[in-house]
């Protein structure tokens, strides 16, 4: 697939979001679920594409013709209107695991728009 290698620090980042905050739809929905694979919100070339992800299950990620679950591809605009922008669901992930004490790259932080302290 056409983008940057991912670092080990990348794949931490992803391996994170996975574990402890799962598929950020289904979270909205109260529903957790880590069975997910990693949604570039921005393509995969730019500078920090890596940070700039989403944990999402396959449903939400690609459309599996489920009723009443909206997947990103290839739904974009109804997806965001049920769940949130995708900028907002990054920013608030990483919120949620500073507030659970982890240490997260600058880099995560800023592809969330959040300060670098």
């Amino acid at each position: 697939m056409k983008g940057r290698s991912t670092t080990a620090a990348q794949k931490r980042f992803h391996d994170l979001l996975a574990q402890e905050i799962g598929c950020v739809a289904c979270a909205k929905l109260g529903i957790f679920t880590n069975y997910v694979s990693i949604h570039h919100i921005d393509g995969r070339t730019k500078p920090l594409a890596h940070f700039k992800v989403l944990p999402l299950c396959g449903p939400h990620h690609q459309d599996a013709g489920i009723p009443g679950v909206v997947a990103v591809h290839p739904w974009k605009t109804r997806f965001e209107t049920a769940y949130g922008r995708q900028a907002d669901l990054l920013a608030e992930s990483v919120q949620i695991l500073i507030d659970r004490g982890f240490q997260l790259p600058s880099e995560a932080l800023e592809a969330a728009g959040l300060e670098v302290a």
